[in-house]
């Protein structure tokens, strides 16, 4: 932006320019929640504590397609590169242009590959990226407060995406994630993380082989 146009800029357009960027992904994190609280559903990112124990269970060196469902600032997209393979891809899926845009621009790893797009819709863009199957799908999306009908769409595309043997990760505020998975994954394990603001529950929807 030259001085012409900052000059013409409105002073509040400056002032949460200048916020945003001293605030870091928080600030960005931050304005992706005010302008969509439904779709990200909590004000700041997770804490080092639930991305621990969420990717836990993930077998690495088995995992070739690793999809995450709204992936902010990339709170998991970093300790999910950390840990792939060589080899490995990792697809984000976010319908907000604003953390789509932020990724794109603050994560340099020819592995991710970021996508403005909705979740519903996981199964064509898994396609589009030259895959069958991903081994793990990841999601923080707040299905308590998703719109009618898009939480049960979610679920059952991600259950067809997955491998035999892969696994829905979901972290949320609350226990009725596990209401839309238990109606595709037959096999649910759960856990807590009380060191998170707010404190989050964790689900692990495994799809069992044939």
């Amino acid at each position: 932006m030259n001085t012409s146009q900052l000059a013409r800029e409105p002073i509040k357009q400056r002032i949460a320019r200048r916020i945003k960027r001293l605030a870091g992904p928080w600030g960005v994190f931050f304005e992706g929640f005010v302008k969509h609280p439904v779709m990200v559903g909590s004000i700041i990112p997770s804490s080092r504590f639930t991305v621990t124990k969420m990717l836990a269970p993930v077998r690495w060196d088995e995992c070739r397609l690793f999809v995450e469902y709204g992936p902010g600032v990339g709170t998991f997209c970093r300790p999910v590169l950390e840990r792939m393979r060589r080899d490995g891809r990792l697809i984000v899926i976010d319908t907000n242009p604003l953390f789509i845009d932020y990724l794109r621009a603050t994560i340099a790893d020819s592995r991710f590959t970021p996508v403005l797009g909705s979740a519903a819709d996981v199964e064509d863009i898994v396609r589009a990226h030259g895959f069958e199957h991903a081994d793990y799908v990841l999601s923080g999306l707040p299905f308590s407060t998703l719109p009618d009908g898009v939480g049960p769409a979610i679920a059952a595309a991600t259950h067809r995406v997955l491998r035999p043997g892969g696994a829905f990760l979901v972290y949320q505020f609350t226990a009725r994630a596990r209401e839309f998975m238990a109606r595709h994954f037959a096999r649910i394990d759960q856990g807590f993380e009380a060191l998170n603001i707010l404190p989050c529950c964790l689900f692990w929807g495994w799809k069992d082989a044939d």
